[in-house]
């Protein structure tokens, strides 16, 4: 299988790069892959990572739960009840940051169940999925039409009040393309909330390259606050607050864990996840270095 390689940094274009940490892909392929540091801005991306076309082979397995239902195993149904929480977590910022509950869209909303819990809540609401059975059980819950990408005919005029990406702008191979995107079709006092997994907690130190956040080449790049400040100060947006999500922690130490010992340390994971959540908080949102991070993003 042939791998892109990128010649420029996906934020500031630079071209030249140091080999910050080889990683290897424990759900699918097995195979070892780079992460790439840029040298005049320091993000961090997957490089040489598989092209638009190949990347959908790295998704094909059951341990990929964002993309099932099923909770058939300890991991499993640690994630969906932690989703089930989170989701009204999610739901009780949405409504802060826009009480007059108006349209949303979810990009990458894997199997509906945020989607499902914002049209209860009021909002009207449309989805992306690039996945084919994901995306299936996403329209059957919601009773709407997810479509596969953003750039289906039916979003071409569309403006939204909310565009939520949950854990997806790491997957995205056009990544300034969809930021654009984002800027076209965000309505004027709109909110753009991202997640992604935050490569400065305690938890990826602590595990290094067997932090399963690092999740190659699946997550094509690895965002800290300033590469996602500088990225977003590109395309004339800017980080208004940043939330933690503690769960994360906890999450990804069990699996991380278990890349490193072969089977899931749950007294490690519940150390390492206390002290990263201990560590990584603060009072002031910008400081804040959870294992995972939120941003919430308007227009300049």
């Amino acid at each position: 299988m042939l791998l892109e390689i990128l010649k420029n940094c996906p934020v500031c274009n630079n071209t030249s790069f140091n080999n910050y940490l080889n990683v290897e892909d424990y759900t699918v392929s097995k195979k070892e892959f780079t992460i790439q540091q840029c040298n005049s801005c320091y993000f961090l991306f997957t490089n040489p990572r598989p092209d638009v076309e190949e990347i959908g082979a790295y998704y094909q397995s059951q341990d990929y739960i964002s993309h099932h239902d099923e909770a058939n195993d300890v991991m499993s149904r640690v994630y969906t009840s932690v989703r089930n929480y989170t989701i009204l977590q999610k739901i009780k910022l949405i409504n802060q940051l826009y009480p007059k509950q108006g349209n949303l869209l979810d990009i990458g909303c894997g199997t509906g169940n945020f989607l499902q819990a914002t049209k209860e809540a009021g909002w009207k609401i449309s989805g992306t999925e690039p996945d084919p059975e994901a995306r299936k059980v996403a329209g059957k819950r919601v009773g709407e039409t997810i479509y596969e990408t953003i750039n289906a005919p039916e979003f071409l005029t569309a403006r939204y009040d909310i565009i939520t990406m949950w854990h997806v702008l790491e997957h995205v191979h056009l990544l300034n393309e969809t930021i654009a995107w984002l800027t076209d079709h965000l309505a004027p006092n709109g909110k753009i909330i991202i997640a992604v997994p935050n490569p400065q907690s305690q938890d990826a130190a602590n595990y290094s390259k067997f932090w399963a956040a690092y999740d190659v080449p699946r997550h094509l790049y690895h965002f800290t606050k300033d590469s996602m400040a500088l990225l977003m100060k590109n395309h004339n947006f800017k980080i208004d607050t940043i939330h933690p999500m503690w769960f994360d922690s906890f999450y990804v130490s069990m699996l991380s864990t278990k890349y490193k010992e072969g089977k899931t340390n749950l007294f490690d994971s519940f150390k390492t996840g206390i002290m990263s959540n201990i560590k990584g908080n603060s009072s002031d949102s910008k400081s804040l270095n959870t294992s995972s991070l939120i941003y919430v993003i308007s227009k300049i």
